[in-house]
């Protein structure tokens, strides 16, 4: 990230502060549907987190770690909003977790549906730590900085995670078995 970008929108500079969020609003939005699972939450925790770095960037001390610490408000605002989803409606999904499915053989498809399954049972901590540590590809040292939780930690839920989604992936198996086998 350009640090006098960050310094000019740190004094107000509304033009920068424009040019920072459109440079990372997509980045935002694809991190926080894979934690969220919900593209209309997604882009909700987007907006949450873009109006933090808005309102506390002043208060950045050092901007050379504003991805950093940007990333944090995002993680934060995901946590928000799967708290509020799960209040109001904890068995609501309204999009799929891709888009398309065209040109993926059937067995693709399936293997697809139960690791979504299997993600989506697992909590939101859990799916912050697969989610910046496989799809970003950070190491795991990084997720627990922008998480703001010690390096033991975000590895304990990364096995956790992992450990989870075998589980479900074995007991879908099972179960497909079981009803080919009738």
């Amino acid at each position: 990230m350009d640090t006098d970008l960050v310094v000019r929108a740190q004094h107000g500079d509304r033009e920068a502060y424009a040019v920072l969020a459109t440079e990372i609003a997509d980045r935002f939005v694809a991190v926080a549907r894979r934690i969220l699972r919900d593209i209309d939450l997604a882009e909700d925790a987007t907006q949450q987190a873009l109006l933090g770095i808005w309102q506390d960037l002043p208060q950045l001390r050092d901007p050379a770690r504003f991805d950093a610490w940007s990333y944090r408000l995002l993680v934060r605002a995901c946590y928000a909003e799967g708290r509020k989803q799960r209040r109001w409606a904890p068995n609501l999904r309204l999009l799929p977790a891709d888009e398309s499915t065209r040109g993926d053989d059937m067995g693709s498809v399936v293997d697809r549906d139960q690791l979504e399954r299997g993600f989506r049972r697992l909590s939101i901590d859990h799916r912050a730590v697969v989610v910046l540590h496989h799809y970003l590809d950070l190491p795991l040292e990084r997720v627990a900085e922008l998480l703001g939780i010690p390096v033991g930690t975000a590895y304990s839920r990364l096995h956790y995670a992992m450990r989870g989604l075998r589980a479900a992936l074995d007991a879908d198996a099972r179960t497909t078995t079981q009803e080919v086998a009738r």
